[in-house]
């Protein structure tokens, strides 16, 4: 099980490109799209590489079906029978962006939850004592827009994987309304389940605060935790899958309920099925066991609307002192969201895809030059505000001279000449291969299915490839002077003491472009946590 920690998987992604020079970040969370998507790290193509024709992306779309039952829950059927596997994972609109202070990093408890006590655990029925011994690989992951469960297992082991899919997710333990007849039939029985409930729930408590320590100790988790909070400053914990550890061990099985009400629902909810089934197969499978469940009367996102991260009202910089060797700089600014902007998210990854490339001027100007040994530029799709990074490394007597380049470059984002026709051609050329290419591998195309299914809904994730064909240097221009161009953003900057001393590097240089209005924090400043 793993909790997305977003801001953090943009600096190893972005970091990717310091200790492989060939790196590039590609990709929706598990595959080869666009931006920075999610935790995926590939190798730029060391050759051309053909891109898919456009009948073979038809083909592959065609394949792609969906269908939504009566009690709103969505199926979603890719079908492949070159191997006799199955991968099935359920997608759940939660995750950060449904989270208050209060309830921040219990979408990824509830997460570690999933797998212990139910029903058919708690039962000892027989289906799930086979389970270890049929080879069925099981995970999950937390976002800030989506929680994951996923099962891949052979064909044959599919109806397994389904039925405790059905158990953990509709009669969890900490949900007593499945035994709750027991209270007076068989007490000691019903204290003897709550009791097993209570010592799975503190468990998991301290495996998730045990990651959140993890988590912490890595210096580059200062920087990721600092552009969060600056960047979404209103709301960070909207923006922070891991949460705290505050939040986790007062967490208790009640507050695992009130998740489950509000968004483990079906009309919140889809059934990915990748591999070696067909649409009609999956379909009976999964309105077998889900067909009865309960509907929430209202949307979730009815009742508990999402924020609306404010603005940047001015740009800000900070020097964040860590053990470090070498100077991370990082620039973030407010991207566009899915739904409000559409055009700007493919412009925003075909341009990212550009900056990448080795041979853009971008990567010749600052990584060629000898100014950084590594730079990378993402944007990571989300429905609600989606951050654009910068991320680079330098040494300590080249800093100051990186970063003004760095803020050179930005100024000649929009020159007609910043790139070519062939680099534009090229950029979506590759990026609509490596889409295909991640294909290959179902099981965790699975993921991918599910990341759009919740950020962008599913017909986004259709025309995805033809918009992004049709994106033209006017849509990048855009882009480009909408969200990053003398736009307020967020410069900061890891380092050590002696770093620090050697460099000279100040907040104002990370200011660039942007210190009028802007708030500095003295260079002496160090991150410690949330403000």
């Amino acid at each position: 099980m793993q909790v997305s920690l977003k801001r953090s998987l943009l600096i190893l992604l972005l970091l990717g490109s310091f200790f492989a020079p060939a790196a590039q970040l590609v990709g929706a969370p598990h595959a080869s799209l666009p931006g920075v998507h999610g935790p995926q790290t590939q190798q730029t193509p060391r050759g051309p590489r053909r891109a898919a024709a456009p009948e073979t992306v038809r083909a592959q779309e065609a394949k792609l079906v969906n269908k939504v039952l009566a009690n709103g829950l969505e199926i979603i059927v890719l079908e492949d029978h070159s191997v006799p596997l199955v991968t099935v994972e359920l997608a759940v609109r939660n995750g950060s962006y449904t989270e208050p202070p209060e309830l921040n990093g219990l979408s990824h408890l509830y997460e570690h939850m999933f797998f212990k006590a139910n029903r058919a655990i708690v039962n000892l029925e027989d289906y799930v004592k086979d389970m270890d011994s049929l080879g069925i690989i099981s995970n999950a992951e937390t976002k800030e827009e989506l929680v994951n469960y996923y099962f891949t297992t052979t064909t044959p082991n599919f109806p397994i994987a389904m039925r405790f899919m059905r158990d953990a997710v509709r009669y969890p333990g900490f949900d007593g309304r499945w035994f709750d007849q027991l209270r007076t039939s068989d007490p000691q029985r019903f204290q003897r389940i709550q009791d097993y409930v209570e010592r799975q729930f503190d468990a998991e408590q301290e495996a998730v605060i045990g990651e959140l320590d993890r988590h912490e100790s890595n210096p580059y988790g200062s920087l990721s935790l600092e552009m969060t909070n600056r960047l979404f400053y209103k709301y960070p914990s909207r923006k922070s899958p891991s949460g705290t550890k505050e939040t986790v061990r007062t967490a208790t099985t009640e507050m695992m309920r009130l998740i489950q009400s509000r968004y483990y629902v079906p009309n919140n909810s889809a059934i990915v099925v990748t591999g070696d089934l067909t649409p009609a197969e999956a379909f009976r499978a999964v309105e077998e066991l889900f067909g009865d469940w309960e509907r929430r009367a209202k949307d979730p996102f009815v009742e508990f609307p999402l924020v609306e991260h404010p603005a940047l009202p001015r740009s800000e910089a900070a020097i964040i002192k860590q053990p470090v060797q070498n100077i991370v700089v990082s620039i973030g600014w407010h991207g566009p969201s899915v739904g409000k902007d559409d055009a700007a998210t493919y412009a925003a990854d075909v341009f990212s895809f550009i900056l990448r490339q080795p041979n853009s001027r971008f990567q010749r100007a600052l990584a060629d030059s000898g100014l950084v040994t590594g730079v990378g530029f993402g944007y990571y799709t989300q429905r609600n505000v989606g951050p654009i990074n910068l991320m680079a490394q330098t040494t300590p007597e080249k800093a100051r001279a990186a970063v003004r380049a760095i803020y050179e470059e930005i100024a000649h984002f929009d020159d007609p000449g910043y790139f070519t026709d062939e680099e534009l051609e090229s950029a979506k050329a590759l990026l609509e291969a490596e889409d295909l290419y991640s294909r290959e591998k179902l099981s965790e195309y699975a993921h991918t299915l599910s990341f759009w299914w919740a950020s962008t809904g599913l017909e986004y994730f259709r025309g995805y490839l033809g918009r992004l064909r049709a994106t033209s240097r006017t849509d990048i221009s855009r882009y480009v002077k909408t969200y990053i161009q003398n736009k307020p953003h967020v410069g900061l900057a890891l380092m050590s003491d002696e770093s620090l001393k050697q460099s000279g590097l100040t907040t104002e240089d990370l200011l660039g472009n942007g210190k009028q209005n802007a708030r500095l924090r003295p260079a002496s400043f160090e991150a410690r946590g949330s403000r």
